[in-house]
């Protein structure tokens, strides 16, 4: 196994080169001389023919081969470049070692921040020994006795520029009905950004999305930023309404209309009148509760059984489903005028195993309202969780989404006898479920065929999106993620694939 030092070339290593006898050999030539390195790769912002001279003066203490590399910076203390900097530079080392390798960051060359940046790396996404030294003691490993969750990182990856870009979408730069739903990664920021535009206006609005996505939870920030938000928002889910009781209620009834009509009854898009309605799974609607539906948005107005004259409404319909609409049209199932009625403006909410850059966050926000609302149980002590059991849960699948996260985090902070959740209640409250057909490419029964052309897109694009939220949204790095050989590949793929 090769062992690779990286480090970025400080201040005192470059007056090193002069000034030896007074200040020592600086921190990069101690390491170099205590310990044997296969290769040490260098980083530096300044400009290649300024550190030529310290490299070949480097190379005397050495037999090590040395990699020089070039990053510039805007700043010595930009977190975000730094991070991108050191990522792709450990990155570019680990594809020329197909082998496995030994890294070493050296804490002690250049700022605090670059220092803070290798204990970041090390602890998430590149494991690596730690190193420190000094003229007085010489070269000792950085003991570093805590874990960070790899989620911590997209806090440094906000560009400056972040609200400029906002403003010249046509976006209000601040949104506080979105603020209960966590957009850190990049997915997310693009869903919200299209709500936020879509939300001041009255169009109908399909949320596309698995179960356990949060469609409620947006259609609801969507009503609240909207002119509409002092009127009611009336949530519905069709899937739960028998077939015979659709009708009326969605459009009520009179008093004796049918048997057991005992009263007049409001139906909900009466009882969402100036508001919202939000039809949740709408693609589990009988094909002729579609057809009065579809009719029903059309005229804007119900009459409601057992009446003649019809009821006048004004109500935004936001509907939402768990089906791929186009497929219900295309299989007969779902009405292709209803669908185009409804799907004016359309949103994907991703499933969590897409939004990576979202985890850690998703995390605490779900603790604090479980912390929140079991303050009253008997003998209930506020938890926290570790980040390792955090790591932990980043690696699993999630098929039931957000739903199955809140309850198995629900389940560990009622079953934890001490205050702060690890891997091992996790791991026991975690419910055993069996992945869904649709993810098990690798196993398809070969008897009736498949669809290769089909699987292979949908495997590209769950990696494609995957990697430009890990990348937040950069897509030098995300090209870098999946394996591409370049940037202009990486964005045909996005092209080829329909990813925005």
């Amino acid at each position: 196994m090769k062992n690779i030092l990286v480090c970025w070339i400080g201040f005192t290593d470059l007056r090193a080169v002069t000034e030896s006898e007074t200040i020592g050999l600086g921190p990069i030539a101690q390491a170099a001389k205590s310990k044997h390195f296969d290769e040490i790769v260098l980083i530096s912002d300044r400009p290649k023919d300024e550190m030529d001279s310290y490299v070949c003066w480097l190379q005397g203490f050495t037999q090590s081969e040395i990699f020089l590399k070039t990053e510039p910076l805007s700043g010595p203390t930009r977190f975000g470049e730094i991070y991108e900097a050191a990522v792709r530079v450990v990155t570019d080392t680990l594809q020329r070692h197909p082998e496995k390798v030994a890294l070493t960051f050296h804490l002690s060359p250049g700022t605090p921040a670059m220092a803070a940046v290798w204990i970041i790396l090390s602890k998430t996404r590149f494991p690596a020994e730690l190193i420190e030294s000094s003229k007085e003691f010489g070269v000792q490993i950085a003991s570093v006795p805590f874990d960070i969750s790899a989620e911590f990182i997209p806090d440094l990856l906000r560009r400056p520029d972040e609200r400029l870009e906002k403003l010249t979408a046509g976006l209000p730069p601040e949104a506080p009905e979105f603020d209960s739903i966590v957009h850190r990664g990049h997915i997310m920021k693009r869903v919200i950004a299209k709500a936020r535009h879509v939300a001041p206006r009255s169009v109908p609005v399909l949320i596309e999305g698995e179960s356990g996505t949060g469609k409620e939870l947006l259609a609801r920030a969507i009503h609240k930023a909207s002119p509409r938000r002092d009127n009611p928002f009336v949530a519905v889910n069709c899937g739960a309404i028998p077939s015979e009781l659709v009708e009326s209620e969605l459009f009520g009834h009179e008093k004796g209309a049918f048997t057991g009509a005992d009263k007049q009854k409001i139906g909900y898009f009466e009882s969402a009148d100036k508001g919202t309605l939000f039809l949740d799974e709408i693609g589990e609607l009988p094909m002729p509760s579609q057809v009065k539906l579809l009719r029903a948005l059309q005229e804007k107005e119900v009459v409601r059984i057992g009446a003649t004259a019809p009821v006048k409404f004004d109500v935004r319909v936001i509907a939402a489903t768990n089906k791929n609409l186009i497929d219900e049209v295309t299989a007969g199932c779902f009405r292709k005028d209803l669908f185009y009625r409804i799907a004016v403006a359309v949103l994907k909410l991703p499933p969590l195993r897409e939004r990576s850059g979202d985890f850690s966050l998703l995390i605490d926000k779900l603790l604090d309202q479980i912390n929140i609302e079991c303050v009253d149980e008997p003998g209930y002590k506020n938890k926290n969780i570790s980040a390792s059991a955090k790591n932990f849960m980043m690696k699993q699948i999630w098929p039931g989404n957000i739903r199955e996260l809140q309850n198995t985090l629900l389940q560990a902070a009622i079953w934890s006898t001490d205050t702060t959740i690890d891997i091992e209640d996790i791991r026991e409250s975690m419910l055993p479920m069996a992945n869904p057909n649709e993810d098990r490419l690798l196993d398809r029964p070969m008897k009736d065929g498949i669809n290769l052309p089909e699987l292979m897109e949908k495997l590209a694009q769950h990696y494609l999106k995957r990697a430009l939220d890990e990348a937040n949204g950069n897509k030098t790095r995300a090209t870098e993620l999946v394996g591409l050989p370049s940037y202009q590949t990486f964005s045909n793929w996005l092209k080829k694939y329909h990813i925005e």
